[in-house]
């Protein structure tokens, strides 16, 4: 009787692990690749603004103004209203039935390292983008979520003095804002315990979790960051197996999801591993790997689906990828 229940519990827990395997299928390419994106779902669909790519040519400063828009029920990608000018590492987000763009990189004296403190607007009507607010500070490289109605926006990359036209005139920082998308005002919250910019982040049980990330001559981060709402505070919780920056999170059937990003020591690379963070236990737990392995790239939720958009299957600005999966439980 005993040898009867062994065997049947290693068939259910062989059959529970079997359904819980991650399906990857491959959608329609983007017409663009890009990399260092933060796309959304708006309406139902998947929005991606701007980017970078070595596909792009270098008169065009390698950078992307062209909004791309995928259908999930047509498997195919048109071009929406571009945005006002190129930009990159801008965060695309919806709530409510606007669309919004939030800070990023655009073009400076013959570059495209100015860091902006723009907050976009998409008027739907006139299918055109409008600037509608500015962030106290320009803001890059950050994470930002919906927690109940409000917007927030933490972590990144500012300009550390008046100089503000390469990469290396940003520094990290720990700012915590909270945006009102009626409003349009920004209040300061509670800051981050660290200063860090490329992480990814979510919204998940009325909290803001942050993952990963980075920081200049500091290198990867394997923290996970957790901000209670209601009490205002941030926990730190287990941290990622292994520290990676330049990756993306997303949550998928109540299971939070972290894909991809890039390493620059020993010749630099691109994770494949694919970690899922438990909740209840506090800890983590590699399902997989990526079958096309990329860093800078985005992943949303949608229609019962985690899409894994775009992207660089090689560290730094070349292998840009217009590569887009849809990932589901099998």
């Amino acid at each position: 009787m005993i040898r009867i229940l062994c065997i049947v519990s290693l068939l259910l827990g062989f059959n529970v692990n079997a359904a819980t395997a991650l399906q990857w299928q491959s959608r329609a390419a983007m017409p663009v690749a890009v990399q260092e994106i933060y796309p959304a779902v708006h309406q139902g669909k998947i929005y991606v603004a701007g980017g970078l790519s070595d596909a792009i040519s270098q008169q065009q400063l390698q950078m992307s103004a062209a909004v791309q828009v995928y259908n999930p029920h047509t498997d195919s990608w048109s071009l929406g209203p571009a945005l006002p000018e190129p930009r990159h590492h801008a965060y695309l987000l919806s709530t409510g039935d606007k669309l919004f763009v939030f800070g990023g990189f655009v073009a400076a004296n013959g570059g495209r390292w100015r860091a902006s403190a723009d907050v976009l607007l998409l008027d739907e009507t006139s299918a055109s983008w409008h600037k509608v607010a500015s962030l106290p500070k320009p803001l890059t490289e950050t994470v930002i979520a919906v927690i109940g109605s409000y917007i927030h926006l933490v972590s990144g990359r500012s300009p550390q003095g008046a100089d503000n036209a390469q990469w290396r005139d940003q520094v990290d920082v720990n700012w915590h804002w909270v945006f009102d998308p009626l409003s349009y005002n920004v209040s300061e919250a509670t800051p981050l315990p660290q200063a860090f910019n490329s992480a990814a982040g979510v919204s998940w049980h009325n909290s803001l979790y942050v993952v990963g990330g980075r920081q200049v001559g500091g290198g990867n981060l394997n923290s996970l960051y957790r901000f209670d709402a209601e009490a205002k505070q941030w926990q730190s919780l287990a941290p990622l197996p292994q520290a990676q920056g330049g990756l993306a999170a997303a949550v998928l059937h109540d299971q939070l999801l972290v894909f991809g990003g890039e390493y620059f020591t020993d010749g630099g690379g691109v994770y494949r591993q694919v970690w899922r963070y438990h909740a209840d236990s506090n800890s983590w737990l590699q399902w997989g790997d990526m079958p096309l392995p990329r860093h800078g790239l985005g992943a949303v939720t949608l229609n019962n689906s985690l899409y894994i958009i775009g992207g660089a299957t090689e560290v730094g600005l070349k292998a840009t990828s217009n590569q887009l999966d849809a990932v589901s439980l099998h």
